[in-house]
């Protein structure tokens, strides 16, 4: 902006143009953060829809309406900023044409405006797409700087073209023109804070902090040469109206003197100005180094006060887990103290444990050499006849250890050596001579002799092996008829109520299945491997008193399920036993969920399709009532299993008889058995 004499003025007037949507006030708030400029012009356009063009000047004070929506929120803005910000309202229908034709007759060095928010902006339906921003980027003038703000951001810019030229022209008003549009502009604007701020706080200055002095010379440099239109009444004014006066009595006299005072007066303005914004600079510079300096106190104190309250939040941590650390050494130590005297119990214990097996098998070991009820055989003797153990004289192997076939005094037999890994081998050993010693039946196996100081045990050898393998046809041997199986069972329960009645305590087997019974070379049946057996009270037998066992024993699948939950041990678990067993003889199916299979085909009327297909002429009718007869004795509770004595017995003896009659009555003879079939490979005892 130039004086009107052509010097260049003092200060580079900064305008805004702003209006009521959000990016004028971005716009605003980033012109007052960036620009040292003491004077800031905000430029509201008021759109006029009609299209008649304005006649003289269109720049007028804001009203109250521009007041409440544009110009207060700016003030709001500079209240904490040192500038002079001054307002402006124009009346134009076109706002880019009324902003520039602004700039151009004030010859404004920094032109700042908002971008668009939206589509919904009054200046972007304006212009449909050519926006207000993009226009006056394209027209400023070329020595004002244009910059577009959106949220407080740069979003375009147009530095100046070409510094700005000084001398512009003499005032107007000295030639008898119009004043200028700044003037009058910023005149209306002075008057329109003056009124405003008599009525409320929204003072949009800084002015309060300036001297009175100083906001008479920016009054005097803004509204110069206007005293005869505003309410003011300024010397400037009066010495211009005399100079008018006296220049009409004597112009020729005094013209030279009055150009001469003038040029002197705006000189020392100049000078004035100058030294004016250099003050205000200092000022500002010297007030935004206090806030930082202020800032940066209340940093460092609020620094302080969180390094205090960390160090003592610390302490108080440091204390908390130093307390715990001696809790936790202190627990550590009673925990030492309580395992080292458990460790001392358990090793008390273990050598007492050991003490005592030791006696129990030195005692045993006396009995088993001592007994005079079986003949006793050497480890010389035992190795020899099996060659010493050689693989090939192996026929089996079970959990008490392997089998070998041997001939000892002439006599082919079957000897078991006991594991050393065996758990309770020892006991299993003695129990079992003592069984087979103290009884005798013609379906139970027959012991021979043993060498107790090695666990061996001698059996009469059975040529055709374990029932199981039969059913099973390992080796490929043949199928066993109907009518043996019968005899089988019948044979089985025979044997199995001889232990149930023994003298003077009743014998539990407790691993009766097809594995432990034992076929000779006619296929008579015979149970085995009785170191399981465990004598039981008397008043067992009745299944009303139960005897616990303090762990249960057995094979998976044929032990009775109660005893195995509760230890309770009675005779009728090996029931449960017989009754998986029997199931198998006639099916040849492994045990597995076999009684619930039989159980479910029998109710359907399809229990001849699990009968052994081997064999093709099954009784269909004894061969679900043997069905029926096994089911029962595999129930899950005891009281609902059937008794061996009553009724168990005399009904496989009737299947049994059953077989006999049909055979002899189609073969017309009187033999008291049936042919057997042909011998099997031979397999353990």
């Amino acid at each position: 902006m130039s004086s009107h004499d052509g010097s260049t003025l003092p200060l580079n007037v900064t305008m805004v143009a702003v209006d009521k949507d959000k990016n004028s006030g971005h716009a605003f708030r980033w012109t007052t953060n960036h620009f040292d400029n003491s004077i800031i012009i905000a430029v509201h356009v008021k759109h006029k829809n009609n299209i008649i063009p304005h006649q003289g000047t269109n720049v007028f004070p804001p009203d109250e309406d521009d007041m409440d929506n544009v110009f207060n929120p700016l003030r709001q803005m500079c209240r904490h900023k040192v500038v002079m910000l001054k307002e402006a309202v124009i009346d134009d229908n076109d706002v880019v044409r009324g902003i520039l034709e602004y700039a151009h007759r004030n010859h404004i060095h920094t032109i700042v405006v908002g971008a668009p928010s939206s589509t919904k902006n009054t200046l972007a339906r304006k212009f449909k797409g050519n926006n207000v921003a993009t226009a006056i980027i394209k027209s400023a003038p070329e020595y004002s700087s244009v910059y577009v703000i959106s949220k407080e951001k740069i979003v375009g810019t147009r530095p100046a073209l070409r510094p700005r030229v000084n001398g512009v022209g003499p005032p107007k008003q000295l030639t008898g023109h119009a004043p200028s549009e700044l003037e009058n502009g910023v005149r209306s604007q002075t008057l329109r804070v003056g009124v405003t701020s008599g009525r409320s706080e929204r003072s949009h200055l800084h002015e309060k902090s300036r001297t009175s002095s100083s906001s008479q010379s920016m009054d005097s440099f803004d509204l110069s040469n206007r005293g005869q239109r505003s309410s003011y009444g300024h010397d400037s004014s009066s010495d211009e109206s005399d100079s008018s006066g006296f220049a009409s009595d004597s112009q020729s006299s005094v013209s030279g003197e009055i150009e001469a005072e003038m040029k002197r007066l705006k000189l020392q303005l100049k000078r004035t100005m100058n030294m004016y914004n250099s003050a205000c600079k200092e000022a500002i510079s010297a007030q935004n180094k206090a806030k930082e300096i202020n800032q940066w106190k209340l940093e460092e104190a609020r620094k302080v006060e969180e390094a205090k309250m960390s160090k003592e939040a610390a302490l108080a941590l440091a204390k908390k887990e130093k307390a715990k650390a001696k809790a936790a050494l202190e627990a550590a130590e009673e925990a030492m103290k309580m395992a080292e005297k458990e460790a001392q119990r358990r090793l008390h214990a273990e050598m007492k444990a050991k003490r005592e097996a030791e006696e129990k098998d030195r005692a045993l070991t006396a009995l088993a050499q001592n007994d005079k009820r079986y003949r006793k055989y050497t480890i010389e003797e035992i190795e020899h006849a099996t060659q010493k153990f050689s693989p090939s004289k192996k026929i089996g192997e079970g959990g008490y250890g392997p089998v070998f076939k041997a001939q000892l005094d002439h006599t082919p037999v079957a000897i078991k050596i006991l594991n050393p890994d065996a758990s309770q081998g020892r006991e299993q050993f003695q129990q079992e001579v003592e069984v087979l010693c103290s009884i005798r039946h013609p379906n139970m196996v027959l012991l021979l002799g043993a060498c107790p100081e090695y666990g061996c045990l001698v059996y009469e050898y059975m040529e055709n092996g374990s029932l199981e393998d039969r059913l099973l046809r390992k080796h490929n041997s043949p199928p066993i008829p109907w009518r043996k199986r019968f005899e089988i069972a019948a044979e089985i329960a025979t044997s199995l109520l001889f232990l149930h009645q023994a003298k003077p305590e009743p014998l539990v087997h407790r691993d009766l299945k097809p594995a432990n019974i034992l076929l000779d070379k006619n296929f008579v049946s015979k149970i085995s491997d009785v170191g399981l057996a465990r004598l039981v009270p008397p008043s067992v037998a009745d299944s009303v008193t139960q005897y616990h066992m303090t762990s249960a024993a057995g094979t998976f699948c044929y032990i009775d399920p109660q005893y195995q939950q509760t230890g309770m041990l009675t005779t009728k678990s090996d029931i449960y036993s017989l009754g998986i067993t029997l199931m198998q003889i006639i099916t040849a199916k492994p045990p597995m969920g076999l009684a619930h299979q039989v159980k479910r085909a029998i109710e359907k009327g399809t229990f001849s399709n699990m009968l052994d297909p081997g064999v093709t002429d099954w009784p269909v009718e004894e061969a679900v009532a043997f069905a029926k007869l096994s089911v029962s004795c595999a129930e899950l509770s005891k009281k609902d299993r059937p008794d061996l004595a009553s009724v168990i017995v005399p009904e496989l003896n009737r299947l049994r008889d059953f077989g006999y009659r049909l055979h002899n009555n189609q073969n017309c003879s009187h033999s008291p058995r049936p042919p057997t079939p042909t011998r099997g490979p031979h397999s353990k005892t």
